[in-house]
């Protein structure tokens, strides 16, 4: 049997409150920069591609977050405890009880 690290789900915890944080961290980014290109080229539409630059980077740190879950979560339902038919079964074992 493969053994965790300790800390495993300590870490995995932290990423997913860190997507919020990188969210907001993206599109900061995204304005300084055009705030760059406007200071730049003196053009003020140019501040809109920063802007657009990161809210496109906070959307693909969304996407990355969504698939690494997903990820996860097929791991989990080929786990043979969380199967579906599982709980039918445990279902019927209290029928069973009751009838005694």
């Amino acid at each position: 049997m493969k053994q965790e690290p300790k800390l495993k789900k300590v870490v995995d915890a932290a990423d997913g409150l860190s997507l919020g944080i990188s969210i907001v961290v993206a599109i900061i980014i995204g304005v300084a920069i055009g705030i760059g290109l406007k200071k730049l080229t003196g053009h003020t539409w140019t501040l809109w591609i920063g802007v657009f630059i990161g809210v496109g980077a906070a959307i693909n740190n969304v996407y990355i977050a969504y698939k690494k879950q997903k990820r996860s979560l097929d791991e989990l339902a080929k786990d043979p405890r969380y199967r579906p038919g599982r709980e039918i079964k445990a279902e019927e074992d209290e029928d069973d009880d009751e009838r005694y």
